[in-house]
């Protein structure tokens, strides 16, 4: 198993770099103001191939691996971009890329490699289950060629900039499966058919500039042959996709993290009070250094559950770890910046303020760090299960 290193893939960070140069702070406080999505930006990374990453080369895609597309959400982040508006692409192309038949990979992958198609959504959390995934009430109902679906989503990121969907819904009722995560099975929605006939959908305002949803289903229809992967085993499938998803997290908070401290450490060498620079002061300095070494720690944690993914290992611990500590440094690292710019931290000018923000979502979702607790401590340390 191959680990890469803070300092690998140069070329790969300078190309990312490259690009992220071309929209710099100035377009992504427009962004935020106008609470739009950086279609432009969006763009650009098709264009350039970066949103293809995970598509094999067959399909039209880079054929990179999982560590290769962290890096690219990680130097998006620490450009001073925000990737959570791209990031979906990347962590729902594990799930298809995973459980996919060979028919539905020709007929998705060239189109979403091209950008003629986003698959940047993902509907699986409900308003009145939250984590507990197994008992969402979302239901799919085989009817002939069809599944017709019933039910609300919530949570449900980046719809209305995107082709394609990724939906987890009941197809087996709770009460007649052994075990509480069978009967559930994933699909790929046309959103575009779906608003037309059976699917609705409310914005959600946000202290983030996240375009979010809620989601409702009334009988919409969906060809049998949009299910991905075996009928009642959705939740295994999902998984792929969600272990995935926690190391790209990871790889943005780092970004983050590394963009707090640059811009922290700049500034206090710049900033004189009482006749020399703050950045002389332990008081300044110490927070910025630990947040350094923390982001320096899970960093290794990211790279690890990256490889173990790569190498076609289970990684559920690493993933989560990784999550974990790259959210907490970040969070840390945001806190240092701001206090160390002190009130000039709350002008939108500095982008403080707007990247304070968008890393501290990361302390809830995609996964909380209460829940990640609880699942190291009954699935790697062997303790009663606590929920």
């Amino acid at each position: 198993m191959q680990l890469a290193t803070h300092e690998d893939h140069v070329d790969l960070r300078e190309a990312v770099q490259a690009l992220c140069a071309q929209y710099d702070g100035v377009y992504w406080r427009g962004v935020d103001e106008a609470r739009a999505y950086p279609d432009e930006f969006a763009d650009a990374l098709t264009k350039a191939g970066w949103m293809a990453a995970l598509i094999p080369e067959e399909f039209g895609g880079s054929g990179l691996s999982l560590t290769e597309a962290s890096i690219i959400m990680e130097e998006i982040n620490r450009s001073g971009g925000n990737s959570g508006a791209v990031h979906g692409q990347m962590y729902n192309m594990s799930t298809l890329l995973r459980a996919g038949s060979p028919e539905q990979k020709k007929k998705y992958l060239p189109r979403i490699a091209t950008g003629e198609w986003r698959l940047q959504s993902m509907a699986v959390t409900e308003p009145t289950t939250g984590s507990d995934t197994t008992k969402l009430k979302t239901t799919a109902v085989r009817k002939g060629d069809r599944y017709v679906v019933n039910g609300q989503k919530v949570w449900t990121s980046r719809l209305q900039h995107s082709e394609l969907m990724i939906l987890l819904a009941r197809t087996t009722p709770r009460e007649e499966v052994k075990k509480r995560t069978d009967g559930l099975s994933v699909f790929i929605v046309d959103v575009g058919e779906a608003l037309k006939k059976g699917m609705s959908l409310t914005p959600i305002r946000n202290m983030v500039n996240h375009e979010t949803n809620q989601v409702f289903f009334d009988d919409l229809e969906i060809p049998c042959e949009n299910l991905i992967g075996e009928e009642g085993q959705g939740f295994r499938t999902i998984l792929a996709g969600l272990n995935a998803e926690r190391v790209l997290i990871a790889a943005e908070c780092i970004g983050d993290g590394y963009w707090f401290v640059d811009k922290a450490r700049a500034y206090a060498g710049e900033r004189v009070v009482f006749d020399r620079p703050i950045g002389m002061n332990q008081g300044i300095q110490f927070p910025i250094a630990r947040s350094y070494v923390n982001i320096r720690a899970a960093d290794l944690m990211r790279y690890t559950a990256a490889a173990l993914h790569d190498a076609g290992k289970p990684n559920g611990a690493e993933a989560n770890m990784a999550k974990h500590l790259a959210a907490e440094a970040s969070w840390e690292a945001a806190n240092a910046c701001l206090q160390t710019h002190g009130g000039f931290g709350f002008a939108a000018e500095y982008d403080v303020e707007r990247k304070f923000r968008e890393t501290r979502l990361y302390q809830v979702a995609p996964i909380s760090t209460n829940l990640i607790l609880s699942y190291i401590a009954e699935h790697v340390l062997g303790m009663p299960r606590s929920y």
